[in-house]
Parts: structure tokens; C-alpha cells; sequence
């Protein structure tokens, strides 16, 4: 959840091509909403694929790190993951 403060709206100014302005205008009039609502969803969208596209980079670099360890002698003995994550929860 937002605070008050930070649902607080700001100006700020942009510029962007005709066409995008065209294309804007476009959705304003097919889905009644104006400018700022469309171009904050829109960033709103694309805030939220590059968090996500974050996340599964992270994800599988840590996986790789994994797989990595458990093909090393640093983990001598274990032969899956699931060994691995036994053993760690028992020490």
C-alpha cells in the first residue's frame, strides 16, 4: 500500500512523438480516460515487466550459482538439490 504522501500527485512534463500523442488521444476517447491516466498505467505496466524481468534474472543466476556449487567438492557428498536443502535445514 501507498501512504497519503506518496498518492500525492506531481507535476512533470514530457515530450513525446506525435504519434504517441495521436495513439494516446485514441485511447482517451475509446476508453473515456484521460492523458495522465493512460500514461501512468502505461508506466505503472512497464514499471512492473522490468521488476518481474529482474526478479527471473536474479532468479536464475542464482540458480546457476547453485548449480555450480553442487558440481564443486564445496558440497561433497550431496547429489541433488534436495539433499542439499536437507541437509541445511537440519544444521
Amino acid at each position: 500500500m501507498h501512504t497519503l504522501k506518496q498518492l500525492e500527485k506531481q507535476q512533470v512534463g514530457l515530450r513525446l512523438h506525435r504519434y504517441l500523442v495521436d495513439e494516446i488521444d485514441e485511447l482517451t476517447e475509446t476508453f473515456s480516460l484521460n492523458r495522465s491516466e493512460i500514461i501512468a498505467e502505461a508506466i505503472r505496466s512497464y514499471l512492473s515487466a522490468q521488476r518481474e524481468s529482474l526478479f527471473y534474472a536474479n532468479f536464475d543466476e542464482g540458480c546457476q550459482e547453485l548449480n555450480a556449487a553442487l558440481n564443486t567438492s564445496q558440497v561433497e557428498g550431496f547429489k541433488s538439490l534436495d539433499d542439499l536443502i536437507d541437509e541445511l535445514e537440519n544444521n
